[in-house]
């Protein structure tokens, strides 16, 4: 089938997780046309040459590690007319070259605008579409209702009325909408050929690098080795280490590791779960879907969620490693075969409905 693929440009976790369906469609004979924005662009391009065309995308504007509503709603309505006079020549350009049977997107606005104008099928592919259509089965303090009412709106004006949604989750709740199936996270290569160990260091991602003490509030653990990614700095700190970035090196220091701390982003705390690795989760303020994650991982057993990193909040969640690696221990998954194969019957579906 020819099929076009979207990518949103903010962050790199969507980007890495789409690399490997399109790998899985490319290997199956699908001839796969890709659009996205940003950094995302950049490394999808690196890595499907002549398949990926850049458009403008979304982007998030933050305040203090919280996204600002204000400041996101500013930058989108100031680079919205030259974005859609691009977007529309990318429209042209695919007109041209390349004819679509079907449209898959996570959580990708252009792909499922130029689905709705050719009146092409669209597969949603993503992990935010369970906000909205499944029912949570956590505890949602007064502090984050308003959040919820936000990303719900949000999630359920992105690719509204798809042909199916394919939900990526490490956590099962009962759903609420039709054409939905929930299915494991996607996981890449390099994490499935990683043997994982245990060390004694912790792991340490910090994507909001503007925490500017978090090395002192490490350093108060001075019996605990940590490692830290982030700051994309080569130091050392007695008991802390900063990491530059180094994709091999984090995956090796992750395989290693005798717990995680992170904050809510799906991406590492999925591949956390998947080599039974305990984690710490410490959502970005203002973002539901990382409180989500990390309310699952404190319910499910396989973690603590915290507000903030603190000596205090580590020093608890470490003392309970044992009990969390006893919860983690019956997390099964088989690579992204369950998506792949239901992808394959989806795909199938919207042939025979072609036809």
């Amino acid at each position: 089938m020819n099929i076009l693929y979207g990518v949103p440009g903010e962050g790199l976790g969507h980007a890495t997780r789409s690399k490997v369906v399109i790998g899985h469609l490319l290997s199956q004979g699908h001839n796969v046309c890709v659009v996205s924005s940003s950094r995302a662009y950049q490394m999808l391009a690196a890595n499907f040459p002549g398949r990926v065309h850049e458009i403008r995308g979304f982007h998030l504007a933050y305040r203090n590690l919280t996204v600002s509503k204000a400041r996101t709603t500013a930058l989108t309505l100031r680079t919205a007319p030259e974005n859609l006079v691009v977007n529309f020549r990318k429209y042209r350009e695919l007109l041209c070259d390349f004819e679509p049977e079907v449209v898959i997107s996570d959580f990708e606005s252009f792909s499922f605008f130029f689905a709705k104008w050719k009146r092409l099928p669209v597969v949603s592919i993503d992990n935010m579409q369970i906000i909205s259509r499944a029912k949570l089965d956590v505890t949602v303090p007064p502090t984050e209702r308003g959040n919820l009412t936000v990303a719900r709106q949000l999630v359920r004006a992105k690719l509204p009325r798809s042909h199916h949604y394919l939900i990526t989750t490490f956590f099962g709740l009962p759903l609420l909408k039709e054409h939905t199936t929930l299915v494991p996270p996607i996981i890449r290569p390099e994490i499935l050929r990683a043997r994982p160990t245990q060390g004694q260091h912790v792991l340490v991602y910090q994507s909001a690098t503007t925490q500017k003490d978090l090395v002192t509030q490490l350093q108060q653990l001075p019996d605990q080795e940590f490692r830290v990614y982030g700051f994309n700095k080569e130091e050392n700190h007695g008991n802390v280490q900063l990491r530059a970035f180094s994709e091999q090196g984090f995956i090796d220091d992750l395989a290693s590791a005798r717990a995680v701390v992170t904050n809510g982003g799906f991406s590492l705390i999925s591949e956390a779960v998947f080599l039974h690795k305990p984690i710490c989760a410490v959502p970005i303020p203002a973002q539901f879907e990382q409180f989500l994650n990390a309310a699952e991982v404190e319910k499910l057993g396989y973690g603590r969620h915290f507000e903030a990193i603190t000596p205090d909040n580590l020093k608890a969640f470490l003392y309970d490693l044992s009990q969390f690696d006893d919860a983690l221990s019956t997390y099964q998954q088989e690579g992204n075969e369950v998506l792949f194969n239901r992808l394959g019957e989806v795909l199938d579906g919207v042939a025979a409905d072609a036809q």
